[in-house]
């Protein structure tokens, strides 16, 4: 397409050297910052840097939902968070058309704050009959920024244990919402995916189902805790995540953890966010109807 004047591309996933997504990887967990994926990048293929460039989200593509469908719902609300950040929270509560109680799911950002990839994610479980609440993180630093790069900054420099406080707070308040019927379900991604495990374990009976994508794995002495039977969606491509599975998977079955496991064929780390080329959208099609099948048999 033209861009000021410059003819520029598409780049389609197998089109991008997987050297350049694993750099992303890189880039999209805090362990290098722009400068260097795009300079790393660049040296370690022809084209690189626009393959790069190209992995960098757009997220006015990645709305399916619009904020005015007639379906839902949707405004901000805060609540109180003792123990969080700065003991107060805010998030993005979208609800069905109608007046409830509706079910409830907690939707977890990724380690960047509440991008508008997880506000569309948001409406897409509250077109399915779910009260959503999606958390943003960094509402006590001043929200998410409106760009990965200062939000992925600014939610390393939280205190980790006081921000995963804040989902805990987060997941209990929507329980207890007038519009909840109190049966709660959670599902995150990236870091929100962990949290989804932290949360199965925190939570205990409180959590009814739970859907982690991609997440790090729970610590396997506290698996026992986990009552809520868990749906995990995992990447073929997700070296560190993955690595983890083995030793998760061996204490669910020793806790007696009732669970279903994933692996997406030609798939990276964050294939669900379809506002990047990582996006897959025959996987993140068939893992959301998976998701929403596991929550309206666990949670509704």
């Amino acid at each position: 397409m033209a861009d000021g004047g410059i003819l520029t591309r598409t780049w389609t996933q197998a089109e991008i050297d997987q050297r350049v997504f694993d750099l992303y990887d890189e880039y999209c967990h805090g362990r290098i910052d722009r400068r260097v994926f795009l300079t790393r990048a660049a040296a370690v293929t022809v084209g690189g840097l626009a393959m790069a460039e190209a992995l960098l989200p757009q997220y006015a593509r990645a709305q399916t939902i619009s904020f005015t469908d007639p379906r839902i719902k949707a405004r901000y609300v805060t609540y109180p968070s003792p123990g969080g950040s700065s003991g107060q929270m805010r998030g993005y509560l979208v609800q069905p058309a109608g007046s409830g109680p509706f079910p409830a799911i907690l939707v977890i950002h990724e380690n960047r704050g509440l991008n508008p990839y997880i506000e569309d994610v948001a409406r897409r479980a509250a077109t399915e009959g779910f009260l959503a609440l999606a958390p943003d993180g960094l509402f006590p630093v001043g929200g998410y920024p409106g760009n990965d790069d200062d939000g992925r900054a600014l939610q390393a420099k939280l205190d980790q244990a006081k921000l995963r406080t804040d989902m805990v707070n987060s997941a209990r308040y929507l329980k207890a919402h007038e519009l909840s019927t109190g049966k709660l379900g959670a599902t995150g991604f990236c870091w929100g995916g962990g949290t989804t495990n932290f949360l199965a374990v925190t939570l205990g009976g409180d959590l009814q189902a739970a859907v982690p994508y991609y997440g790090a794995a729970a610590e396997t002495a506290s698996v026992p805790s986990i009552k809520a039977p868990l749906l995990l969606q995992y990447a073929e491509t997700d070296e560190r995540i993955n690595a983890m599975w083995p030793a998760f998977e061996a204490a669910l079955k020793a806790a007696n953890v009732p669970y279903q496991m994933y692996i997406y064929p030609g798939t990276q780390h964050g294939f669900h966010n379809n506002s990047t080329p990582r996006y897959q959208e025959a996987a993140a099609k068939l893992s959301w109807e998976r998701t929403i099948a596991h929550f309206k048999k666990y949670v509704a």
